[in-house]
Parts: structure tokens; C-alpha cells; sequence
């Protein structure tokens, strides 16, 4: 069983499985028909729905609420209801893995990274502020040359270049534990950076210029279509 593309059959405000007979002008009132149960599961980051549906068990996975994202992540069918599920979860484990296996793997930043499709769902999934998504975006619109550290934090409304930096740095740490990803280390410490999975930086001008801050290209092209 494949996944389904996540471009077909998005949200639509109807519920995901419904029966539905029109009532004929003139026929005698019928006891309505029974309501499909659906029952609710979790897989890993995604949110699982499986009842009966036109006959066939159907079970089928989405981003767990509360989610920007929408739409349909993967489906599978099964002579019953906990095979149904069994399948889907087989499904969504060869999708993780052969999404790790196309990830590109950045030698400035030390880390792999996430591809277009990847970085959509994780955005529509976690909460940024509003400055953290304000110097992402300026950033992305900057292209390959980038912005210094002091657009970046007038972008987010920060005076202090540290503080910018430190935002930005939880808003790759976000989008890692959601993509269950590790980032590369901060380089001269110990602690884990987050600004490795959100891009790299340009080269410096001096002693004292740490380089311009640049998105990965998946990233920027993802911010564009937000």
C-alpha cells in the first residue's frame, strides 16, 4: 500500500467518513441510519481515523490537532478494522524512512536537511511567534546573499543580536522534534543548535562579521508557498 499524495483530497470542512441518503419527496419517514463509528489513534506526530466505510475498513492518517496543516497524509484498507491500521502504520514508517533517505546533507550546516514537503508540514504543525516567523521570512526573501545579524533582529523586533539569534534557534529546534531529526552542535560548545536545520552562514566580511544568516533553499521555497 503507498501513501496518498497529500495534494488530493485535503481538508473540505466534510467529515471524513459520512453516509448520506436523500430523502424522496412523498416516501414514508425512515429511522435514520446508524452513525459510522470512527475511532481515533495516534502513530508517531500523525493522528489516525479507521472505521467502515462503503464496506471496506479504511484507516487513515492526519496531522494531530491543533495543526495548520491540512489534507490527508496516508491510507490503507484491510479486511478489518485493526488490520486496516496495522497497514497504515507500515505505510507511515516506510514514508519516514524513505524521506530520511532522500535528505540532502548540508556540509555548512552539519546536518541534514529536511526536503520542500518536509518543512510545510512541520511549519503547519508547530507554533511560531510572530518575530520568529518575521525573521524566518525576511530571511527567505533575502535569497542566497542573506541578511546580517542586524536585519535579521530589526526584522523581529529585536535590539539585542543574541536574543534574535536564540529565537531562531528554538524555531529549528521546534521543527527538528517534529521531523524527529538531530541537529548538528553549536560549534565551540556543547549545546545543540537549532539554526543548523534552518540554514547556514555566508561568508564573513571581517573578524568581527559572523556572516550573513541564509535559509536552505527547501526552507525558503517552503515560506514562500505558507
Amino acid at each position: 500500500m503507498t501513501p496518498i499524495d497529500t495534494g488530493a483530497r485535503t481538508a473540505s470542512g466534510r467529515p471524513l467518513f459520512k453516509t448520506q441518503t436523500p430523502k424522496k419527496k412523498g416516501s414514508k419517514d425512515k429511522a435514520p441510519a446508524a452513525a459510522v463509528a470512527i475511532q481515533l489513534g495516534e502513530h508517531g506526530r500523525y493522528q489516525i481515523k479507521s472505521g467502515l466505510l462503503s464496506g471496506e475498513f479504511v484507516a487513515r492518517a492526519f496531522p494531530k490537532p491543533p495543526s495548520n496543516a491540512r489534507g490527508m497524509i496516508a491510507e490503507a484498507k484491510g479486511a478489518t478494522e485493526e488490520a486496516a491500521i496495522a497497514t497504515l502504520h507500515e505505510v507511515i514508517d516506510a514514508r519516514e524512512v524513505r524521506r530520511a533517505g532522500e535528505r540532502r546533507f548540508s556540509e555548512g550546516a552539519g546536518t541534514s536537511v529536511p526536503s520542500t514537503a518536509e518543512y510545510i508540514e512541520a511549519l503547519g504543525q508547530v507554533t511560531l511567534s510572530g518575530p520568529q516567523h518575521a525573521m524566518l521570512t525576511a530571511i527567505a526573501l533575502a535569497g542566497d546573499e542573506g541578511l546580517t545579524e542586524e536585519r535579521v533582529a530589526r526584522a523581529g523586533g529585536y535590539k539585542s543580536y543574541a536574543t534574535a539569534d536564540r529565537a531562531l534557534a528554538s524555531a529549528g529546534l521546534l521543527m527538528a522534534s517534529y521531523l524527529s531529526l538531530e541537529v548538528a552542535p553549536d560549534s565551540g560548545s556543547a549545546r545543540t543548535d537549532g539554526t543548523t536545520l534552518l540554514g547556514v552562514r555566508g561568508e564573513a566580511q571581517g573578524e568581527e562579521d559572523p556572516g550573513n544568516w541564509i535559509l536552505h533553499a527547501e526552507l525558503r521555497d517552503a515560506l514562500r508557498v505558507m
